[in-house]
């Protein structure tokens, strides 16, 4: 009927102004800056509470570690070597033409017809990805030539990096740093630049806009602040226990929270965008610390052969948003030590007050097992090297509850949410 269309019709222009409000606020400059600073902050945040990150026990990290311990460690010696070496080359060869030709042009482009992946939009994000895939499917089958000679488990590429919690975690703090702080500054550029907002902020895109005054800030911003980062981090300079001093200390299920959030607002930043999803606008960033939009390099290549010229061409755009999933892969590590967090597992245990205590000592986690890795245990036997009672040492404020439960709950609904 008449009344029906009509009711149908004040509805759909109801829900048209819903979307349209929404939208105006969700992509509002403020809002991007507050969801790109926060990130940056948060990340700092779980460094300083995560008991990982004081941990003596080797690094582990499922897929990627199996690609460092492919690439950098684990070398048998002699001819081994050199199948080795012949292995990962041969699966970063094929990870980049896979991603190149098989994933973004023919799954993505073709097939699913992703408006995002147009033209060559996205591919070296696609190869490096791909390239990381087959970096691991060719370390099991480095593997199995091991296995078939025997006698070769203690050179087997595994998930573990051969190197200490500690150090992996100031290496990973460092790097969602220089992330975080390259997505923020470019979010910052395109506020700043940009005119879907005309009356936010006139005074300070006048001037931004004047000469080279952002390329300028960058580069002082970025050199100074991760001198100062990397000198706080790698030195201990700054003690978070000794600033916080168990002020609303955290425990596994506040650092889990924390940890997805950090999770949604990496996507959060993507999907702010005023061209998501299919990013199909004009207007195209400059890269951070550059006049330019993209950057483009002729490869040299036999024209006998591919008959035509090759170039590596970068947008701004894919290269702050290639930045952004980089650091997720950091930050996905981060939330499933939080998840899955049992302090044995990482040379730790509880004592009073359900505060974590690490062993300080890595040489000699190997002497513990589960039952002898306790504060009880190590507060009434004695280290035959000193015949003095072992040491416990809390290293900082951060609690474990034992919420088993609520934290395996909790896993799959935040893995959906991810």
């Amino acid at each position: 009927s008449i009344s029906e269309a009509l009711h149908h019709f004040k509805f759909s222009l109801f829900r048209m102004e819903i979307d349209a409000c929404f939208r105006y606020y969700f992509q509002h400059p403020w809002s991007r800056l507050i969801v790109a600073y926060l990130v940056t902050f948060f990340n700092f945040l779980i460094f300083a509470e995560d008991p990982v990150s004081h941990s003596q026990t080797e690094a582990h990290m499922i897929v990627v570690g199996n690609c460092f311990s492919f690439l950098f460690n684990k070398y048998p010696g002699l001819g081994w070597n050199i199948l080795k070496v012949m292995c990962w080359i041969l699966a970063i060869i094929t990870g980049l033409f896979a991603g190149k030709f098989i994933f973004h042009r023919q799954l993505f482009g073709r097939y699913l017809r992703l408006k995002m992946f147009r033209e060559d939009h996205g591919s070296w994000m696609t190869m490096f990805f791909s390239t990381i895939l087959f970096l691991f499917i060719f370390s099991h089958i480095y593997n199995l030539f091991l296995l078939m000679a025997g006698s070769m488990e203690p050179h087997m590429v595994t998930e573990y990096m051969g190197i200490r919690n500690e150090s992996f975690m100031k290496i990973a703090a460092v790097g969602t740093w220089m992330g975080d702080f390259v997505t923020a500054w470019m979010v910052t550029d395109m506020m700043l630049q940009d005119q879907h907002y005309p009356d936010w902020g006139k005074a300070a895109r006048r001037f931004w806009k004047q000469g080279n005054n952002r390329i300028v800030l960058f580069w002082t911003v970025l050199i100074s602040l991760t001198s100062v980062v990397v000198l706080v981090i790698s030195t201990d300079w700054i003690s978070w226990d000794n600033l916080n001093r168990g002020f609303l200390p955290s425990d596994e299920v506040s650092r889990a929270f924390l940890a997805s959030f950090i999770l949604v607002f990496d996507l959060l930043i993507v999907m702010q965008d005023w061209e998501f999803p299919h990013f199909m606008g004009d207007l195209d960033m400059n890269l951070p610390g550059m006049s330019t939009t993209h950057v483009k390099v002729k490869l040299p290549v036999c024209k006998r052969i591919f008959k035509e010229e090759y170039h590596i061409h970068i947008t701004g755009k894919w290269f702050n948003y290639g930045i952004i999933f980089l650091v997720l892969i950091l930050d996905l590590n981060m939330w499933k030590n939080q998840i899955f967090y049992k302090p044995y597992e990482y040379g730790q245990y509880v004592g009073p007050g359900e505060k974590i205590y690490t062993v300080e000592e890595p040489e000699t986690l190997r002497e513990f097992n589960h039952s002898t890795l306790t504060y009880e245990w190590r507060s009434t036997n004695i280290d035959p090297r000193t015949n003095l009672i072992l040491k416990n040492f809390s290293n900082h404020y951060s609690l474990f509850t034992k919420h088993y439960i609520l934290l395996t709950t909790l896993a799959v609904p935040q893995i959906t949410e991810v």
